[in-house]
């Protein structure tokens, strides 16, 4: 009976074995670990198989003394070999746990101090001076009860210690400060708004127009009419002014500027009193200026001026047939060279030139014979030439959206000799179409022959109404 127990009994251990090895065959790796645990199971098992032969032996005793034979308590046997696998399995249970966590937890800080070069570090030295030195973590206080144990045993290894590792610091400083983001209101941000896809398109080059070109130009006319019997006199008359005006500039937007201005202009009108002519010219003008400019600086220009001016037709007086001028009676040509100012004020309304013409070149011819005394050309000659000074200023000033003031004033003197001009004109813009001039002409001469009442002042007046263009 007690050989078929022990063949029940290592049955049932090679069976547990194999069962052991089925089940932790995924760890043989860990052989060392494997050699442990076979080694405490043949540790429980031993004690576990003395304590059920002593209780056998009782078994068998007790059927002695009582000197009669009864079989043995074969359920007790088995159970407490369950005991014993029991408690086995709990053991190798933790030892699982203990191998997952090598497995998984490859980076745990709490291994460092098994590795790193000896050191005394001071919480196992607290832990065994402390009344409950567990902290709760395992694998901490299995750590530090190894270091212990490496301290008493061999503390030639130990080189340094944790209060000198704190002195020297750490590669980097953790930051205990809690951290707090500033964060600013700002106003809510406008979406963006969708770009579409870029579309190719082909480049043509142009070569710059540096040419301008416009006029202006208007015709009006003045109807004036006095009854016979109007007790203050007077008589009525008609009048008819028409004028056109070319520009046409060169400007290269680095030093260079051409301007040209060809202005024309032609007035008749009717008298009842005059008995000789049915028409009579109250203006007559055809005028060229050029000019030529270099920038200097900013807005000062060397300039080259030529300023060349006569008339289209007759100029006659009320009931006199004498011709007091004509076209090319006089012709004058003005060539100077000096500054040009470009002005540029108010806003730009204000803008125009001034020429300073310290050297100037006048030439004048009169193709009318009767005509050369009056113009200042002794004996038989009919041209005239002399140097001279001169001025020339050209503004325009857009006083409001509808007035405008345009003014000329010239200057030229031969220190024999002086000319002064200064043309005044006053637009009132009524539409688009339609216009009112104010025209303010003084001029002195002193070439001319002197008059008994203004000397050699001179003045012409007019307005008129009608219809404007510019393009």
């Amino acid at each position: 009976m007690k050989n078929l127990l022990l063949l029940l009994y290592f049955l049932l251990s090679s069976f547990s074995f194999l069962i052991l090895f089925i089940i932790f065959a995924p760890i043989m790796r860990y052989k060392y670990i494997f050699i442990l645990a076979v080694a405490m199971l043949v540790a429980v098992s031993a004690p576990a198989q003395r304590k059920s032969t002593r209780k056998a032996k009782k078994a068998v005793a007790a059927v002695a003394v009582g000197d009669k034979e009864q079989q043995v308590d074969t359920p007790l046997v088995v159970k407490n070999y369950i005991d014993s696998l029991t408690v086995l399995r709990r053991q190798l249970d933790s030892l699982e746990q203990v191998n997952a966590s090598l497995r998984t937890e490859s980076t745990d800080g709490r291994y460092f101090r098994l590795f790193a070069p000896t050191t005394f570090y001071h919480s196992g030295a607290n832990k065994s001076l402390a009344l409950s030195p567990n902290s709760g973590d395992e694998v901490t206080d299995a750590v530090d009860q190894a270091m212990m144990s490496l301290y008493m045993r061999r503390p030639d290894l130990v080189k340094n210690n944790e209060s000198r590792l704190r002195d020297v610091g750490t590669l980097r400083d953790d930051v205990n400060q809690e951290l707090t983001q500033q964060v600013d209101l700002t106003e809510k941000a406008a979406p963006v708004p969708e770009e579409q896809e870029a579309v190719p398109i082909g480049l043509v080059v142009v070569k710059p127009n540096f040419w301008k070109f416009k006029g202006d130009g208007y015709l009006q006319f003045l109807q004036n009419y006095v009854s016979g019997n109007w007790y203050k006199g007077g008589e009525s008359n008609y009048s008819a002014v028409a004028s056109l005006t070319f520009n046409v500039n060169y400007n290269d937007k680095d030093r260079v500027t051409f301007d040209n201005t060809l202005e024309m202009k032609l007035g008749f009108q009717t008298s009842r009193t005059d008995t000789v002519h049915k028409l009579k010219t109250n203006n007559d003008l055809l005028r060229l200026t050029s000019k030529l400019g270099l920038q200097a600086h900013k807005r000062w220009y060397y300039t080259l001026q030529l300023l060349a001016y006569t008339q289209f037709t007759r100029g006659y007086k009320a009931n006199d047939e004498f011709v007091y001028s004509d076209f090319f009676s006089p012709f004058k040509l003005n060539v100077g060279i000096g500054m040009e100012y470009k002005v540029e004020a108010l806003n730009k309304r204000l803008t125009g030139s001034l020429n300073f013409l310290p050297l100037s070149f006048n030439f004048m011819y009169v193709g009318r014979q009767a005509l050369i005394s009056r113009n200042g050309i002794s004996g038989d000659h009919h041209t005239l030439e002399d140097f001279g000074s001169q001025f020339t200023g050209n503004l325009e000033w857009k006083i409001t959206d509808q007035v405008t003031w345009k003014t000329r004033l010239y200057a030229n003197t031969s220190y024999h000799r002086s000319l002064v001009e200064w043309e005044n004109q006053f637009q009132l813009k009524i539409s688009k179409y339609i216009s009112a001039n104010l025209f303010l002409y003084p001029r002195f001469d002193d070439s001319n022959v002197r008059d008994e009442d203004l000397g050699y002042f001179q003045f012409q007046e007019y307005s008129s109404l009608g219809i404007s263009y510019s393009f």
